[in-house]
């Protein structure tokens, strides 16, 4: 008997392999803004929070209204461009295809804006059909808020104990403490093990590639 019916995936460096994007974008955007700079390890561990609280860790001393105003500014421009995607972790497919023929619901909550994520499953389109539903940070509240994760369960009345959240951050795991869901923690993203276990973390696998095998062993 399966322990969960729904597992919840974050995307960026969970099922995502886009640390090295996101912090090459962001440094370009500080380059052309003329702001502070910053060195890439600083920015690659706000990766998974909204947009607002990491420019808030990242520039304490700059009005972060002020700075995100300037920054969609910019990304307008770096879009209208032309926009690489991230690819997927190896594996990452072929399991969630796996996992959602053997019965699971899936879901994804994750700190991209609407935007971000729906272009990355336009992109990734395989992936689409699998997901029941999804939520961004920008429209419900950011990680490490529990909301996104309330909000899925209540729609598709889930019990939170029938549910698994899968990421690669503290926040994700301080997230689904908030509301006692168990969360696994992948160790292919941004944040060290230690501190996605020091987080609420139930245990820890290399990446999602490994999770019907650790599923498996939880029956």
């Amino acid at each position: 008997m399966q322990q969960f019916d729904l597992l919840i995936f974050d995307w960026d460096g969970t099922l995502a392999d886009s640390e090295s994007l996101i912090v090459t974008s962001m440094q370009a955007a500080i380059r052309e803004l003329d702001l502070p700079p910053r060195e890439d390890a600083a920015i690659g561990q706000l990766i998974g929070l909204g947009l607002s609280e990491g420019m808030q860790a990242l520039y304490p001393e700059i009005d972060t209204d002020e700075l995100i105003r300037l920054l969609m500014g910019y990304r307008a421009r770096f879009v209208g461009q032309g926009h690489k995607e991230a690819p997927l972790f190896e594996g990452a497919e072929e399991t969630l295809q796996r996992l959602g023929n053997t019965g699971y619901q899936m879901a994804v909550a994750t700190g991209k804006p609407r935007p971000g994520l729906n272009r990355s499953l336009r992109h990734h389109q395989s992936l689409r059909q699998l997901f029941v539903t999804t939520r961004t940070a920008d429209e419900t509240a950011n990680k490490p808020d529990p909301l996104m994760l309330r909000e899925i369960l209540k729609e598709l009345d889930v019990p939170v104990e029938r549910a698994l959240m899968i990421g690669d951050t503290e926040y994700d795991a301080a997230m689904a403490r908030a509301i006692d869901m168990p969360m696994l923690g992948v160790t292919c993203g941004v944040h060290e093990p230690g501190r996605i276990l020091a987080a609420g973390a139930v245990a820890l696998i290399e990446s999602v590639a490994s999770l019907p095998a650790w599923l498996q062993g939880r029956q």
